[in-house]
């Protein structure tokens, strides 16, 4: 019987966002011909026919794509929504032309005459949703876009099948409206919203107040981004996922209505009050319906609905009460207020929160959770499948549909990093779980523009019934489409990688980079790997031989990069260890050596190597933050917004380092001076006799921590140096040292 039910909720949820599928085929197909010539240019885009025909998927009510043609003649892209022949499109250009789009560039090479599909090719996903974004993707990577990035990452998706995605820009203006209405004043509602870098956190309730308040022209500037972003969504048949009320309120709904029921949650973070302790309102309180609805009917009159949305209550924060009947009241609230506007809503809900506190949230609470929202309307995210999936000890979420997520990077963080047969051998596991309720895949990251190699697979997964048979072949091809050429050199460098830090297995995938070099110095700092430096080493050498053929190749220079970034990054916890154990071992001379060698050499050679790339520069990302603004002072406020995320996190360090990058003007303006101090103290403790104070060192390094934010030094927003030479320069003074020697 419990099968039943489950298959009953699996099949509602189904169709769900039908009302794009039930759209305007020719809109679609526009879309995708525009999406052609965007990408391949107007001449190559002739090449190609597209069409979107529902019909394509009557028999599996799933998106399916069919492709024909070429040799000759165009090539044929049918779809059965604008997604699917998008999808299409791009397994063309992959698997029949050699090429490849990504983040970092895109390589796209057409051999004439096109290739030939043998015989017609039509392929359905295996499920119904192939899924984008975290709530923190938003402000880690998406917050300072223009309308042009957002255009290029829309088309990013659908061509790797993405139907769902989140589309959360614009709602503080929103939400503004529904506030003033209410009688708040506008200082309170200013005094509410965090600053533009920390709004993924004052979405889900954890932060309040912190980098504020939003200028006027945010709000406009936003609500203008978010109906372009919907418009493009929708035109390809997209699902785009729209905010929800959750819960939490400004502390000034109490003086409007002093009768109010709320609960002041405990803080998160590393914040105090001033900053967190949400103010969360009881299940029961009328004026939760109220708000709810109000936002909601407010929300959908601005922008339409594609009837799924977003909310998370308890997102890193424990519930005042583990009770089951608090827990599916709480849950009630939230949902009925979403169906009192919209009676077809869908609750997507990320099912971080089961995974985070394992302690709070038992089979008992879970359920009461999962089972106050009717089977069907409650969608989760499994939103850290690949290493701790929660499918398998709830069963199946307790009947609710689930989509498979690959969460992989936590705050951006730069640094070779993956699961890779995780990954691969997941969503069917999942698919095949008894009784399973799995209805998609999804791609989670709280950061983007890092690791691509892992996004190409779990996309590629998206359309798969069964896991990639042979990885190694895979990477190798993936190699050989990444850089327009088959290279043994290129090849063999992107096998090492796979087996080595893209093999991530156990409780060492975290998904954050804990390397030395992007935290606080301490004599505590933990190296270890779980993979064989030696292969980091040896494939960085490959990608230098294979510089003179490929050296034309963009993406090429880019990974060249990536991996002598990787290096240094390996070098610095081999120098640290040096340093470490010359300093226990009270070594003055080996502790200079190792230490200077670090901080004054390594560190200055890695942000040189770094700014001969624009994806690698601090003054881009600040340039793109200063872009937004309309006045001096908003760039300034902006740019320190910026700074702060990136460092500090908070006024003294709350969650110190957590979205670390590695960019050029961050490595010699924030890093290396810490690691200097550093150096600097542990030679003066052995100097002198006394034992090194972590306190003390602590103390005296924030303040050039918070000169960094503070700091109105302007960085280059253009690379400079040629990448090539400038990381053979680096291998050949320490490959040798490390390797050969």
């Amino acid at each position: 019987m419990e099968a039943v039910v489950m298959a009953v909720a699996v099949e509602f949820l189904l169709l769900a966002g039908a009302g794009s599928l039930a759209g305007d085929e020719a809109r679609e197909a526009e879309a995708v011909r525009a999406l052609v010539a965007r990408l391949l240019g107007p001449g190559p885009a002739a090449d190609f026919s597209v069409s979107v025909e529902r019909a394509l998927a009557a028999e599996s009510g799933l998106d399916t794509y069919s492709l024909s043609g070429g040799g000759g003649a165009r090539v044929r892209v049918r779809g059965s929504t604008g997604v699917a022949a998008a999808a299409g499109l791009h397994r063309y250009l992959r698997d029949f032309c050699g090429c490849h789009v990504a983040w970092s560039g895109s390589q796209l090479r057409l051999p004439r005459p096109l290739p030939a599909v043998p015989e017609e090719l039509t392929e359905a996903t295996p499920n119904r949703y192939r899924y984008y974004q975290n709530v923190c993707t938003q402000s880690y990577s998406f917050v300072w876009w223009d309308w042009a990035r957002w255009e290029r990452e829309i088309d990013w998706m659908v061509l790797n099948g993405i139907n769902l995605a989140l589309a959360w820009s614009g709602q503080e203006a929103i939400w503004q409206r529904v506030y003033l209405a209410m009688g708040l004043t506008q200082s309170e509602i200013d005094e509410y919203f965090t600053g533009p870098a920390f709004l993924a956190w004052g979405r889900m309730g954890n932060l309040h107040t912190w980098g504020g308040p939003l200028p006027f022209s945010w709000h406009l500037k936003q609500l203008y981004l978010q109906h372009r972003i919907l418009d493009r969504m929708r035109s390809f048949g997209m699902i785009p996922v729209l905010p929800a009320f959750a819960g939490h309120v400004p502390k000034a709904i109490t003086r409007v209505f002093p009768q109010v029921n709320v609960t002041q949650l405990s803080s998160w973070g590393h914040f105090n009050c001033s900053y967190s302790c949400s103010f969360l309102l009881a299940p029961g309180d009328p004026i939760f319906s109220l708000i709810g609805s109000l936002f909601l009917r407010e929300l959908t009159k601005e922008f339409g609905t594609d009837h799924i949305y977003g909310a998370d209550t308890f997102n890193e924060m424990q519930p005042p009460s583990s009770e089951p009947s608090y827990l599916a009241a709480a849950t009630t609230a939230v949902y009925e207020a979403m169906i009192a506007v919209d009676p077809d809503a869908v609750w997507l809900l990320q099912g971080w929160l089961f995974q985070h506190q394992p302690q709070f949230w038992g089979p008992t609470q879970i359920k009461a959770v999962l089972r106050a929202v009717p089977l069907g309307r409650l969608l989760v995210l499994d939103l850290f499948a690949e290493s701790q999936p929660v499918y398998s000890r709830t069963a199946s979420f307790q009947g609710q549909p689930f989509i498979w997520c690959m969460l992989h990077n936590f705050g951006g963080n730069h640094g070779l990093f993956g699961a890779l047969e995780a990954v691969n051998q997941g969503p069917k596991a999942a698919r095949l779980f008894p009784n399973s309720t799995m209805v998609g895949t999804g791609m989670a990251p709280e950061g983007i523009n890092q690791n691509e190699v892992v996004y190409a697979l779990m996309a590629e997964l998206g359309w798969r019934k069964d896991p990639v048979p042979d990885l190694v072949a895979w990477v190798t091809s993936f190699a050989d489409r990444r850089y327009g050429i088959s290279h043994g050199d290129a090849e063999a460098a992107w096998r090492l990688l796979l087996r080595s830090v893209y093999n991530c297995s156990g409780e060492a995938c975290s998904g954050h980079n804990h390397s030395p070099l992007v935290k606080r110095p301490s004599l505590q700092m933990n190296t270890t790997v779980w993979y064989n430096r030696s292969d980091v080493f040896e494939a960085w050498r490959l990608l230098l031989t294979s510089a003179p053929t490929l050296a034309a190749s963009p993406i090429f220079r880019y990974d060249l990069l990536d991996i002598t970034r990787q290096a240094i990054q390996e070098l610095v916890s081999l120098y640290y260890e040096k340093a470490r154990t010359a300093y226990l071992n009270k070594e003055l001379v080996p502790l200079l050596r190792a230490g200077g060698l670090l901080a004054y050499e390594l560190l200055p050679a890695l942000d040189e190597v770094l700014a001969s790339d624009n994806h690698f520069l601090l003054g881009s990302w600040l340039a793109q933050a200063r872009a937004v603004a309309i006045s001096e002072a908003e760039a300034n406020f902006y740019e320190q917004n910026s700074r702060y995320q990136l460092t500090l996190w908070g006024p003294v360090g709350n969650i110190l380092d957590y979205a670390n990058k590695q960019l050029a003007g961050l490595v010699a303006d924030y890093y290396a001076p810490r690691w200097q101090l550093f150096m600097q103290a542990l030679g003066n403790c052995l100097a002198q006799g006394i034992p090194f104070q972590q306190r003390q060192f602590d103390k005296n390094v924030f303040p050039l921590e918070q000169a960094f934010v503070l700091n109105s030094k302007r960085y280059p927003s253009q690379p400079q140096g040629n990448t090539m030479d400038l990381a053979k320069k680096i291998f050949l003074k320490y490959y040798p040292q490390w390797v050969a020697g």
